[in-house]
């Protein structure tokens, strides 16, 4: 039977990428990670791995939030390495030194354009954001079993694809930070639906 002779009613997100609201954006490319933590470690909250700042009259749902990470050779026994995503309520996150991602469509035949900028690997200070609420983390400690030639990691990925989504109203932000206590590369795809605040 042929599609066109099918009835097929959509959910709720895909109905919203129908109508132009969806958004996605990449952080890293190809085979290039970007290389997690402040000075290249550990998490620092004003230079993040990735930020969608929102600005006011603007509102965006997460559906999905998806890092990959890359752990290097354990350096001592119980390094470890971590994912957060976190949500700042309470301002849209300045650019401070970083590189600016375009926000591509998840409908390409759509003339909407995203009102949010995009920034991704932060070497130099953004003003420091309030990481208000911890939407999803993930952590994984090495165990050198003996030898650092036996270091073992855990697998270190997380997928944020929430059922009961939230809305990000702005002025906010949707913040990405990896690392560790040794250094850490990664990569994420990040995906939303934006509205005018007004219209929900």
């Amino acid at each position: 039977m042929a599609l066109k002779n099918r009835i097929v009613v959509p959910n709720w997100k895909q109905i919203a990428i129908l109508e132009g609201r969806g958004f996605h954006v990449d952080v890293g490319a190809f085979s290039t990670p970007i290389v997690g933590g402040g000075n290249g470690t550990v998490l620092d909250q004003d230079q993040p791995e990735a930020g969608i700042s929102v600005p006011t009259g603007t509102t965006i749902i997460p559906i999905r939030v998806h890092v990959q990470c890359q752990t290097p050779l354990l350096a001592t026994d119980a390094d470890e390495s971590e994912i957060l995503i976190a949500w700042d309520q309470a301002a849209a996150i300045d650019a401070g030194t970083s590189t600016t991602e375009t926000a591509l469509k998840m409908h390409d035949g759509s003339s909407v354009t995203s009102r949010c900028t995009c920034y991704s690997a932060f070497t130099g200070n953004c003003t420091n954001p309030t990481l208000s609420v911890e939407l999803a983390r993930a952590v994984v400690t090495g165990d050198m079993n003996g030898t650092p030639a036996n270091a073992l990691w855990g697998k270190l990925d997380l997928l944020y694809a929430p059922e009961a989504v939230p809305l990000i109203v702005g002025p906010a932000s949707l913040i990405v930070y990896w690392g560790g206590t040794v250094g850490t590369s990664g990569f994420a795809q990040i995906e939303w639906l934006e509205y005018y605040t007004a219209d929900i």
